[in-house]
């Protein structure tokens, strides 16, 4: 894997402007409340503005934008997505499941509050992100709202983030082989990726040629970002990343890593993004955002 540099000036600054405007979103339609269960809403604040770089609402933004979709439906179908995706981390953090402490150097949101109410922020995150995706705000086309729900729901349920972690628990005390382990990845962290870039195309009513080449990219794109995840679990630190690292190692799940070793998991790691950026050559230079952060994921250290 090549030495970490600086995300280009291009890419910086879109993703910035990303997470600025998504954040804008999430606080909107996660206002503050004087209401008695007040205590629920700070949860879900707290899970979902803690930082994070909003990676998965960045491709959701960029792949709308190849299609001149209006940037208010997709800033509101990103939310959604950053929803189940904080609801997701939420419930990983837990005692019962990976039992972490930290999420984005900040107490997880069990920690801060307690185990039950992290559930229900975890709970009302994941409802609260269909709420949004069926609202007419989102898109006027009720076909294109159905599509939505339909894509995050297999996205987030036993096809994707469900039976990932699913497999991740059983992975604790099996030995998975490397199919196994990118299909469970491919679950837990790719279905949600590639939501993201076809949603995009959903939202801009692409053809099927287009928002194919988007789920190539970020099926691609998914793998690469676990295979670079778990090589930061054994290589980075706590401060860079944000959580506990060595813990898929101390807890004796298989990863790409354990499966295939180190360096051999950085080769293919390089292999998969560069797969990804050849699935973009149909969008041409529109697209050269998509491609810089494919290799921003092969570089990052958090």
């Amino acid at each position: 894997m090549p030495s970490p540099r600086q995300a280009s000036a291009t890419l910086k600054e879109e993703m910035e402007r990303c997470v600025a405007d998504v954040n804008k979103t999430i606080a909107r339609l996660l206002p503050e409340t004087d209401l008695h269960e007040e205590r629920l809403y700070d949860a879900m604040r707290h899970g979902t503005m803690n930082g994070g770089k909003r990676l998965r609402p960045f491709l959701l933004m960029q792949s709308a934008a190849l299609f001149n979709v209006d940037p208010v439906r997709a800033r509101r179908a990103a939310a959604a997505l950053e929803f189940v995706h904080c609801y997701s981390l939420i419930h990983d953090d837990l005692p019962s499941m990976d039992d972490s402490d930290l999420r984005r150097g900040k107490p997880a949101v069990h920690k801060e509050y307690d185990e039950a109410t992290a559930i229900l922020a975890g709970d009302s995150l994941l409802a609260l992100a269909f709420e949004i995706l069926a609202d007419r705000e989102t898109h006027a086309d009720p076909n294109v709202r159905v599509q939505l729900v339909r894509l995050l729901a297999e996205a987030a349920g036993p096809k994707g983030l469900c039976g990932g972690q699913m497999l991740d628990l059983i992975g604790e005390n099996e030995e998975f082989d490397l199919g196994t382990i990118s299909r469970m990845q491919r679950m837990k962290t790719g279905r949600l990726m590639t939501f993201a870039c076809e949603a995009g195309a959903i939202l801009g009513k692409s053809d099927d040629a287009h928002r194919r080449a988007l789920a190539n990219y970020a099926h691609d794109l998914g793998l690469a970002f676990q295979v670079t995840d778990d090589i930061l679990d054994i290589e980075g630190n706590s401060k860079e990343t944000g959580k506990p690292t060595g813990k898929d190692g101390d807890a004796g799940k298989s990863t790409f890593v354990s499966t295939m070793g180190k360096e051999q998991a950085k080769a293919r790691a390089e292999m998969l993004v560069q797969q990804a950026t050849r699935h973009l050559h149909v969008f041409g230079d529109r697209a050269e955002v998509l491609r810089e952060m494919a290799e921003y994921v092969l570089e990052r250290r958090a």
